[in-house]
């Protein structure tokens, strides 16, 4: 097999023989959690012997970080989990010879599930959480066995290789990304909660890291990146990855949080095959089981879901903002609570360091967050707060059809407390979503058709270009610069393309005989429209997605400066 598609559809292909004991929404609960485990055993493999000598010598006296250590360091260097069983998920004629002291769980078909379960138990702690706790694979055991799978399932997963040697971390992370997308798609769930298109993610690492490739390039510099929703933690990943390709001899710690178990699960087992420090990866909700209160980051990446709403948690999310405002994390305002995407943004600066070094945040968005929202309501004072303290540092809208679960453009905000000289009291806009700026896929997968070229396999590297645009921070047909005069107002209106003709809302202070409330106005486009950013008394395009409602909510009056006619 020698690509990561050949490799998921063999995994895949585990399906078949679950089919008619599972439903199709149930693999997963089947498959994700043997995907890891075979993972981490061909991880273990090599050094397996001298795990089970170092835990047969250990000292009775030994406490249990002291045992921790010892068995870490017998599975081999720079590893943080181990296993202690006899058994491995090995065919059985690779698990025989004199030399070895362990023996293939398919050796004795008839103790299969006693001794899986045996096998699961010698896992460290941090390990044992993962399988048991988080993708609660020990339910499924008895269930596999008392069908007469468990044998034929195991025996299918020994035939592949998951070593990091034959399929690197990256390539790791394609296959769980993959295999989520096809459970979302069979069950009819969505995808998109779960990880980002590698291509967006590497536009926005390249777009967070661009101007400080001065200090990222240093000897042994260490660095600091959160992501509060990283999902299997692809964004995570890449970042470590750039800043490696950039200066090997750099650090990158990563941390983050995830409400998902299976997710956080699979993010966590890829810090342990890693190597890194697993602990960093917390679990729960970020707004209101924060696992890191009180630290603070160089860096922040994150893809929050779009459009989910925090009715669940709004009273611990409207406590924080009423009894600590601007000491919480969400006092410059609260958003409706159908979309808690602004909610993420302000959890992430509000870990912003205030040390002299600063911090830089990129997070992707749906076009919601940049226009929803009536003069003073909960999105407009999140936005004022943003561009009034100077953090908004440039928003870059992306193609349509880029994600898996939804067509709609979407939107990459760069937001900092330590922008460049050049750049302080001033906003970007770039328009990326022509048509040169993607690709159009030779296949689908899901929802998205289009992927912006990395300059391989014959593509362009628009990748290079948008952060070309981004790094050079000039007017162009592409950019717009603007400045942050005027109290940061952000007003909004429509260009319907058919007509070619723009309707302006003009939300800028009227005289006071003129001020009165008007009611929401709302436009139907039938085909594409394009949001116009104000700021002060200057205006540019970015291109949201087709076929929707807007809505204007003025608190002063709404004068259009034409109107477009808007014939079927």
């Amino acid at each position: 097999m020698n690509n990561f598609q050949e490799k998921v559809s063999f995994i895949w292909s585990v399906a078949d023989l679950l089919r008619g004991d599972y439903k199709q929404s149930e693999y997963g609960k089947v498959i994700l959690p043997l995907t890891v485990m075979r993972r981490l055993d061909c991880v273990l493999e090599p050094k397996k012997d001298a795990v089970l000598e170092k835990a047969k010598g250990l000292p009775k006296k030994a406490d249990e970080a002291m045992r921790d250590l010892m068995l870490c360091q017998a599975a081999g260097k720079g590893m943080t989990f181990y296993n202690t069983s006899k058994f491995v998920l090995l065919p059985t004629e690779m698990a025989k010879g004199d030399s070895k002291n362990f023996v293939s769980l398919l050796s004795d078909q008839d103790q299969i599930a006693a001794n899986l379960s045996n096998y699961i138990a010698g896992f460290s702690a941090n390990a044992r959480e993962i399988l048991i706790d988080k993708f609660k694979f020990g339910e499924q055991i008895n269930r596999l066995d008392e069908s007469n799978l468990l044998f034929l399932v195991l025996r299918k997963f020994t035939e592949i290789d998951l070593h990091p040697d034959a399929v690197d971390n990256i390539e790791m992370g394609y296959i769980f990304e993959e295999l989520i997308r096809r459970f979302s798609e069979a069950s009819n769930e969505t995808a998109g909660e779960h990880f980002t298109p590698r291509e967006v993610i590497r536009l926005m690492v390249n777009l967070l890291f661009v101007e400080d490739s001065n200090a990222l390039t240093k000897k042994g510099v260490i660095r600091t990146l959160y992501d509060p929703a990283c999902g299997t933690g692809g964004m995570l990943s890449v970042a470590e990855n750039y800043l490696r390709e950039l200066n090997p001899s750099a650090t990158l710690k990563t941390y983050g949080q995830e409400l998902n178990p299976e997710s956080y699960a699979i993010c966590k087992s890829d810090m342990l095959i890693k190597g890194e420090d697993a602990s960093n990866i917390k679990f729960g909700n970020s707004f209101t089981q924060d696992g890191l209160p009180i630290e603070h980051f160089d860096y922040f990446l994150s893809n929050p879901p779009f459009g989910v709403e925090w009715k669940k948690v709004q009273k611990d999310i409207t406590d924080e903002h009423d009894k600590l405002g601007m000491a919480g994390r969400f006092g410059a305002g609260l958003p409706r609570v159908s979309d808690g995407s602004l909610l993420f943004l302000q959890h992430m600066v509000s870990k912003f360091r205030h040390d002299g070094t600063g911090s830089r945040l990129a997070i992707v968005f749906n076009g919601s967050p940049l226009f929803t929202g009536s003069a003073a309501s909960g999105e407009s004072e999140i936005r004022r707060w943003l561009i009034e303290n100077d953090m908004l540092e440039a928003i870059v809208g992306l193609p349509d059809q880029l994600f898996y679960n939804t067509g709609i453009s979407t939107y990459v905000w760069i937001v900092t407390n330590r922008k460049p000289k050049a750049r302080k009291g001033k906003v970007q806009l770039i328009d990326a979503s022509g048509e040169s700026f993607f690709v159009k896929m030779r296949k689908s997968l899901g929802n998205k058709r289009n992927e912006i070229g990395d300059g391989t396999n014959g593509k362009a590297d628009q990748i290079a270009e948008i952060t070309r645009l981004f790094g050079e921070f000039e007017d162009g047909p592409q950019s717009k610069i603007f400045d942050n005069e005027g109290g940061g107002r952000i007003v909004l209106g429509v260009t319907d393309e058919r007509p070619r003709k723009v309707v302006r809302t003009k939300a800028f202070e009227q005289p006071e005989r003129t001020r009165k409330q008007r009611p929401a106005a709302r436009l139907r486009i039938a085909r594409r429209i394009t949001v116009v950013i104000e700021s002060s008394a200057v205006c540019v395009s970015l291109k949201l997605d087709a076929a929707q409602y807007v809505a204007f909510e003025c608190n002063s009056v709404c004068v259009p400066a034409q109107r477009a006619s808007h014939k079927s």
